[in-house]
């Protein structure tokens, strides 16, 4: 049996800054993810699998992109896997050409890992892990 919950939130001023922040920074990743595969396929090299981007994208967050150490690791991983499965199913011919996520026409959404999520009554809480 598969269980599912449905979850209103209502968040005060900082955790709604948070959740557009994590927002944006899934938008900025799946955005960075496509460009570096459209510029790898333009100079006639092969698909650069979500592994590799993902790689990259941890090493990255040490200089350049810092912003993205501020949400969970998740969030850039699972953005970075979407767009190559998104890539994928168009040469795969499931699917139209993945487009770049806009501010103002794309749906803000992100992964957030639910077996870090623990509902306490009318409350969810994050549970960060233990280091």
């Amino acid at each position: 049996m598969i269980k599912s919950l449905k979850i209103r939130l209502s968040p005060n001023k900082t955790q709604e800054k948070q959740l557009y922040k994590s927002a944006n920074i899934a938008r900025f990743v799946y955005n960075w993810t496509l460009n570096r595969q459209i510029e790898n396929y333009k100079l006639g090299n092969k698909f650069v699998s979500d592994n590799d981007l993902r790689k990259e994208i941890t090493q990255l967050k040490k200089t350049e992109l810092s912003f993205l150490n501020e949400v969970s690791s998740n969030i850039a991983k699972q953005a970075a896997k979407d767009c190559c499965n998104a890539y994928k199913n168009f040469f795969n011919k499931k699917s139209k050409f993945p487009k770049f996520k806009s501010k103002k026409k794309s749906k803000l959404s992100f992964y957030n890992d639910n077996v870090k999520l623990k509902s306490k009554g009318k409350k969810v809480l994050h549970l960060q892990k233990k280091r």
